[in-house]
Order: C-alpha cells, then structure tokens, then sequence
C-alpha cells in the first residue's frame, strides 16, 4: 500500500484594496488548492467571484482557528493542498493563521508563503520616516490604561514604530502617543492604502491629533499609524520602561544611590541618569 502524501499549506497574501496587486501566482495557487481556509469567507467571496474562482472555502478566524486546525491540518496529512487567507494583506500580520501554520509545521506538512501585500510595508515604504530598522506593534491595547502604559514603554525605542489601528480609535490612539512620546515626534497616517481615498499624511504627533480632530474623515477606514523612533542622542538621556521597572523594585528596599548602581549593572544604563530619575520620582 503506498503512503499518501502529505499536502501543502500555502500561506498567500492578498490585496489590503486595489484588486489588481494580487499577484500572478497567488490566482494560481488560489485556483488549484483544494481547499481555501479564509478568516471571512463571506468577505473573500468576492474576491474569489472577481477572478472567477471556484475552489471551495472553510472558515479559519480567531474564534475557530485552535478547535478547528486540527481537521485542517488532517485534510493536509490525508494529502490536500490548502490555501490560507486573510480578509486582505498578509496572513498571520494582525491576522488568524499562527495556529494552523505552527500545527502544520508540527505535523511535517510543507508550508510555503505566496507573498504580496502588507499594510504595514506598505505604509513604511511610502511614510518617509526611517526605514532600515522598524519594529511591528499591530494593534494597541483598547483601553485607555493599557495603551497608555504600553506606549510609555515604547518611549525610548529607536526604530520607527508601526501599528495598525481601528478608524474609530485613530484619533485617541495619537493624542496618547504625544503624551507618551511628546507632541513633537514626528508620525505618519496612512489611511485606506490603495483604496480611492488613500491619505498618507506626515505631521507631529500633535499637528497630527489636530488634523484628525478637525476632519471626521481622517477616522474612516484602516489605518496604519507611524511613528519615527527617539534619536539615538536624545535617547541617551532617557531612563527606559525597563530601567525604570527595576529601579522602582530595588529603590523599594534600597537607599537611591545603591538601586541605582545596581540598577545600572543590570540594565546598562547610566548610574547618574537613574539616580536623578529617580530623586524626580521622590525616592
């Protein structure tokens, strides 16, 4: 008896909104895989009935994707060729499909990315702000809490930040980044990319939070925010999120100068830095 096997998971990217930057080889894949896993298969139905595809889909989104990766990843074994996809971009990106790629892996099944559109690229490639070093933060946290204390301790970074953002939070997500960051850093918006109304707009974080204020429109639609990181000089007088955590923990036990010292050690920043951070916190 001759062993099957296994298939391959094609990880393919598709268009973030102009139809026509899907890829020549993601059609081919899309049309010859046997199966279609995508996070909305109402929403790439279209997409599909656009290029006159008639391979069949099955849900993959983040409330099935552990329970049912297991029948994917199977129906893989058994010697199916599937195809993953997002509602647009990249699979994976702010997407589902870490699960069914991990467990794929895991099982020995072949994965192969079909690459294309990227909002977040995207955006980098057109924002003008530094782009040799970058750091990818997908979504910030909902709540006016979290986001903050996850903004402060992305103060000191200095690669240019990326994040994606609802449109309907777009305007508050960039009044805590001046706070955290100041008012002064220079950011982009890069709103509906490819789309009829795309907007890539390059301000301060402050002149930034006014325009979006004073135009309803700007909180439309996806949105792909970015930041230029701290300059390495200015960064250099900086205590970092993670300084600060273990300075507070050791000033809690012990006297300034010794936290500080020991403090620095561990982290590498410098001793008179923390120390006069941390006298401006009261210690």
């Amino acid at each position: 008896m001759s062993k099957t096997v296994a298939g391959t998971l094609y990880v393919v990217a598709t268009p973030i909104g102009n139809l026509q930057d899907i890829s020549a080889r993601a059609l081919q894949v899309l049309e010859q895989a046997d199966l279609i896993a995508a996070e909305d298969t109402r929403h790439s139905a279209r997409l599909l009935e656009h290029f006159a595809l008639r391979t069949p889909m099955v849900a993959c989104h983040d409330h099935n994707e552990r329970s049912g990766s297991d029948g994917l990843v199977q129906r893989l074994l058994d010697g199916a060729d599937l195809a993953l996809i997002s509602d647009a971009g990249t699979p994976l990106v702010s997407d589902p499909g870490f699960h069914l790629v991990r467990q794929a892996r895991a099982a020995g099944v072949r994965v192969v990315p079909v690459p294309g559109a990227c909002a977040a690229i995207a955006a980098l490639s057109a924002a003008g702000l530094p782009s040799d070093r970058f750091a990818f933060e997908g979504f910030l946290p909902a709540r006016s809490g979290a986001r903050a204390a996850r903004l402060q301790a992305l103060a000191g970074e200095t690669r240019t930040l990326i994040f994606y953002e609802a449109p309907h939070r777009v305007l508050e997500s960039v009044m805590a980044m001046a706070e955290a960051f100041g008012a002064q850093r220079q950011a982009v918006l890069a709103r509906e990319l490819t789309k009829t109304f795309e907007t890539i707009k390059d301000a301060s974080l402050g002149e930034l939070a006014a325009w979006i204020a004073a135009d309803s429109n700007q909180q439309r639609g996806e949105c792909v925010l970015l930041v230029e990181g701290l300059d390495d000089k200015a960064g250099k007088d900086v205590v970092d999120a993670e300084s600060q955590r273990v300075l507070m923990l050791l000033a809690a036990e012990l006297p300034l100068k010794k936290a500080a010292a020991l403090t620095a050690q561990i982290t590498g920043a410098r001793k008179n830095l923390l120390y006069q951070w941390g006298l401006e916190q009261g210690r």
